[in-house]
């Protein structure tokens, strides 16, 4: 059973320290036992509210020596599309749906970890413009297909950028 967590809270970064584990994460976990088999977290300390519970698409593909590879591919709300072997969790790619996704600049395939721009961040003391993508994310809560003759994958994307002010209520 392939699923998603959410995001942590508040989105102020200032506010909450560290990765903040087990959110923003893809678990693989066996149908029959519950037990987890692996546990990949996309964006560490998100503080965007990106909530990375949309749809995992599972498919079987090669790899570039041929070897057969069971799949999943999610297209996330932070701008990213990952694929990961669904069979123990390891990275296989992790690509920006388009380059006008800022608030990383790439994802390091050694660690999994996103690489940060902190002009884009959330903290208390930094105005933010342009932040790509928004809340919202790039891919949302809408159905994404595979097409395994084509090997394709077919998914909505949204194309929407906010800016970030923070301030205290009193």
């Amino acid at each position: 059973i392939y699923f998603g967590t959410g995001n942590p809270a508040p989105w102020n970064e200032t506010m909450r320290p560290g990765d903040n584990k087990w959110t923003m994460t893809i678990f693989g976990r066996d149908a029959d036992t519950g037990e987890a088999k692996f546990g990949y977290q996309k964006t560490p300390h998100d503080e965007w509210d990106y909530a990375g519970v949309n749809v995992m698409m599972l498919s079987n593909q090669k790899d570039k020596d041929g070897k057969d590879r069971k799949l999943l591919t999610h297209p996330d709300r932070n701008g990213i599309v990952y694929t990961l072997d669904r069979t123990d969790g390891s990275l296989v790619s992790a690509n920006k749906i388009d380059d006008t996704v800022n608030v990383f600049k790439s994802v390091d395939l050694k660690t999994g970890q996103p690489v940060r721009d902190p002009e884009y961040g959330t903290r208390m003391d930094h105005l933010a413009k342009d932040i790509c993508p928004s809340a919202m994310g790039y891919h949302n809560q809408g159905h994404d297909s595979y097409d395994p003759e084509r090997k394709l994958f077919f998914m909505g994307i949204n194309h929407i950028c906010m800016d970030w002010e923070p301030f205290m209520l009193p």
